[in-house]
């Protein structure tokens, strides 16, 4: 028997589930070439750059934990989630997100998709969900790659971190793991900027290069010497803040704030990104993006929303200056130092000594007594002094610090030479330099407005 359609009935045809399209998106992302290409890349680069870097005698240490790299396996995927953040994840989300619409106005299958699919909003969901499918596949080779480099390297050994203080392998391996999954806010903030450049700009190059340039601007942001209220929000300050993860106690606070503001990024560009899809006339096979759009849709609400987290940010945290104060500093200095310290003294087997009997204390200028000892600067000059048990001398020594804007400083020994001065100490993975010689830490910007 044939049934009858009457006048009533309605015979449109019901949108591809959400699922189906999903899948077919991916698939899509997947079979290119490009996309494969990074897949590789990301899941074996990493293990074969931190193996071949803690093989060599010379470090990279300007890079955070680079100078631990013959120390510790878990220095190696911190050195790489540094480089990854600055330059790695702003193209792999260029690549990935910055091209998802793009491509359909290139090859112009925008119609055979609606077609197909039968709903904008789906088809925006499923490109949206492909895209970060991508984008957490290539972010987890990226960790799991350079976390079994240094496995195999070096080894599964405590951690040094940015207070001097020693972390076992099993915590050192759950911070780098906390500080892999923190950036993923951060990323999804450039990705949803990849997906607004997307739909807005067309087939136009500027909307598959937006979230890379995005990214050098907040870099470059990071480096100068901005308040810390404007420095907290924005967006990729999330990409340093794990810092903070290796310091105890960690320093929570600039790392929660940088990830609920790039979170917020994150979901007001991709409300954006979904509005003008499902409002945008598929009609025109000319498309080619609208700049005039990208300002009023994109660019001014984003700004807004800049200007709303510096204010609240400001306001909750009361947060003034730059945060680099001098007590911070002292403070700082003289904790890792007493950290150090003990580690050096167990090193040469000589006494073990508490850090409350040491009692280390910093003294701290910059430049000369007529400027003010606050912000970053190479012109930092400290001095240390701790007691020994049984010692009625004080003991002193002179350090240099180069302090960024961000808060990471690099402490460089001046003397006296059989305390910080350059020498060899025999460890049993090998001769390595002199723990109080040259170090890294960490300065938290926001204890000195925490009242």
């Amino acid at each position: 028997m044939t049934a009858t359609l009457t006048a009533g009935d309605d015979v449109r045809p019901s949108p591809v589930p959400l699922l189906r399209g999903y899948r077919f998106e991916l698939v899509k992302l997947v079979s290119q070439w490009r996309t494969r290409l990074l897949v590789l890349a990301c899941w074996i680069t990493p293990a074969l750059f931190v193996t071949a870097v803690s093989r060599q005698s010379t470090l990279p240490v300007d890079t955070l934990f680079g100078r631990w790299m013959h120390t510790t396996g878990w220095a190696g995927p911190l050195v790489v989630l540094g480089f990854a953040g600055a330059w790695a994840l702003p193209l792999l989300t260029s690549v990935v997100a910055g091209d998802v619409f793009a491509a359909e106005d290139r090859l112009g299958t925008w119609r055979h998709l609606l077609v197909a699919v039968r709903s904008p909003r789906r088809i925006f969901a499923a490109k949206a969900l492909a895209a970060l499918t991508v984008i957490l596949l290539l972010v987890s080779g990226l960790a799991c790659s350079s976390a079994a480099g240094g496995a195999v390297a070096v080894g599964n050994r405590p951690l040094t971190g940015l207070d001097g203080h020693l972390l076992t392998p099993a915590d050192a391996a759950g911070r780098v793991l906390l500080a892999w999954i923190c950036v993923l806010a951060p990323t999804l903030a450039l990705a949803a900027i990849g997906l607004l450049g997307s739909v807005t700009l067309g087939r136009s190059p500027m909307g598959l290069l937006l979230p890379a340039l995005f990214a050098l601007a907040m870099q470059l942001a990071q480096m100068l010497p901005l308040p810390v209220a404007l420095r907290l929000a924005l967006p990729g300050y999330a990409f340093i803040a794990w810092n903070g993860l290796f310091t105890d106690p960690a320093q929570l606070q600039p790392l929660l704030i940088g990830i609920a503001v790039s979170l917020a990024w994150a979901v007001v560009a991709t409300t954006l990104a979904h509005l003008l899809f499902v409002r945008r006339d598929f009609t025109n096979a000319a498309y080619d993006g609208s700049g005039r759009r990208a300002v009023t849709a994109g660019v001014l609400p984003l700004a807004g929303l800049a200007a709303a987290t510096v204010l609240v940010v400001a306001t909750t945290t009361s947060a003034t200056g730059s945060g680099i104060e001098q007590d911070e500093v002292q403070r700082s200095l003289a904790t890792e130092f007493a950290h150090l310290y003990r580690l050096q003294t167990e090193l040469l087997h000589r006494p073990d000594v508490t850090e409350a009997r040491l009692r280390a204390a910093a003294t701290c200028d910059k430049g000369s007594d007529r400027v003010a000892a606050e912000g970053p600067g190479n012109d930092w000059r400290c001095v240390v002094s701790w007691h020994l048990p049984g010692v009625e001398a004080t003991g002193s020594a002179v350090y240099q610090l180069d302090v960024t804007a961000d808060g990471r400083f690099v402490a460089d020994g001046d003397g006296p030479k059989e305390v910080n001065g350059y020498f060899l100490v025999r460890t049993p993975t090998g001769d390595a330099p002199n723990p109080l010689w040259q170090f890294d830490g960490n300065v938290d910007l926001l204890s000195t407005s925490k009242g």
